[in-house]
């Protein structure tokens, strides 16, 4: 593709960038990459310093890369470099129960030996994916990085649209995507409205180094106040992502290391021996959050920004994934055509594209969560019976693995390895 897809000469001269990004956090950087590789300039507007992006300590943080986004990463130039970083997910236990009783008769196990892809994902830590994510960029020639700076208005017109900065700047664009998180500053600047609801529930996420080694299994361990997911890292950690009632988290979170440790081993269970603390513990209050709409004028929402989910399926940095494979394409093909890439109906592609998908997941992480998140012995009975059913059926078992592994559906061709 043309390094200038986006228009005439003049029209290029009129503006600072085809796209601004705003939001640096992972889904933005990710977008800036997949976008330049097809040939656009594009500004990324971080509210962060520089400094602190760029803070390569441990702190515990970890997604789960399902094995689309893997290929997608592989498609970007990146994946070679995080590879060596990562841990394979070769099985994936599903089990529910009660804190310190362990865990009920039926589960659920599945093994990437069941499809011909490999393993369903790779666990990363954040200090590894953010690393390679900002040297890319500084790399990128067509990539410019503003740092420390706040949007604090965006105007579209005709031709484009102007970001305004706290500081005065003004940058013109063609076309701004917020990447910029559930709290959006660009969906309520562009007057999208959101759906959305708390679950009383608080994510508290951290590490921790266990005596027996994981074998590449992540666990979720059901537990009335919230799934426990329990995630492999290289050597004999793992990640946690451990779902609890707010007011406890809250005081959980204030423990020292003991405390915490008397807290979380009669959840964790002794299948790995002895635990201890890694690195730092973090908390997220857990809710759903969905826009309306994913479009307006010149604007398009990506990754948390449009949706905002549960964590219990670790499908949420997959799913942003999947928008920016999406809208990179799109904005590529309406560029070849010779289309306004901000137009309301190439706007409309991407946004046909990702909705029902979306709406589909949050859908299903909002039953699951509402399903397991309680002790009634009704609801109890029907999960064992249903998780003991689809154990027994290696073809269903079967899709639900390459689902998680985001090896279905309409994948755009990022998502299939292939470059846009």
């Amino acid at each position: 593709m043309d390094n200038a897809p986006a228009g005439t000469i003049s029209e290029a001269m009129e503006h600072d960038t085809d796209i601004a990004v705003v939001g640096g956090g992972l889904t933005g950087p990710v977008l800036a990459l997949a976008l330049a590789s097809a040939g656009f300039r594009v500004t990324v507007v971080d509210a962060q310093p520089a400094a602190v992006r760029a803070d390569a300590g441990f702190d515990g943080r970890a997604y789960a890369l399902a094995h689309a986004s893997m290929r997608m990463l592989r498609a970007l130039g990146l994946w070679a470099g995080i590879q060596p970083d990562t841990q394979p997910i070769l099985r994936i236990v599903a089990s529910d129960g009660l804190a310190g009783q362990g865990a009920a008769p039926w589960f659920l196990h599945f093994d990437a030996a069941e499809i011909e892809e490999g393993p369903m994902g790779w666990i990363c830590e954040d200090r590894f994916l953010r690393g390679a994510l900002l040297a890319a960029m500084e790399a990128e020639p067509r990539i410019e990085t503003v740092s420390g700076a706040k949007v604090i208005d965006q105007t579209p017109d005709a031709a484009g649209i102007t970001l305004t900065l706290a500081g005065g700047q003004r940058l013109r664009a063609r076309l701004v995507a917020g990447c910029d998180g559930r709290g959006s500053g660009t969906a309520a600047r562009a007057g999208i409205r959101r759906i959305g609801w708390g679950y009383g529930q608080t994510a508290l996420v951290c590490a921790v180094a266990h005596e027996r080694p994981h074998a590449g299994t992540a666990h979720q361990f059901f537990m009335p106040a919230g799934p426990l997911a329990i995630l492999p890292l290289p050597g004999d950690r793992s990640s946690i992502v451990w779902s609890e009632d707010a007011d406890l988290a809250a005081a959980i979170l204030k423990m020292d290391d003991a405390d915490f440790l008397q807290v979380l081993r009669p959840r964790f269970g002794d299948f790995r021996g002895a635990i201890r603390p890694e690195g730092k513990r973090f908390a997220y209050p857990l809710g759903l959050s969905l826009a309306h709409e994913f479009i307006a004028e010149r604007v398009v929402l990506v990754g948390d920004a449009a949706h905002g989910l549960h964590p219990i399926a670790g499908q949420g940095f997959n799913l942003g994934m999947r928008d920016v494979a999406a809208l990179a394409e799109v904005l590529a093909e309406a560029a070849r055509r010779g289309e306004d890439i901000a137009a309301a109906p190439v706007l409309a592609r991407y946004q046909q594209w990702r909705r029902f998908d979306t709406v589909a997941m949050a859908v299903a992480t909002d039953g699951f969560n509402r399903l397991f998140s309680n002790d009634s012995t009704i609801l109890r009975g029907l999960r064992d019976a249903g998780m003991a059913a689809v154990s027994a059926m290696p073809g269903l078992r079967r899709r639900f693995i390459r689902e998680a592994a985001g090896l279905t559906g309409a994948l755009p061709r990022l998502l299939q390895g292939r470059p846009v």
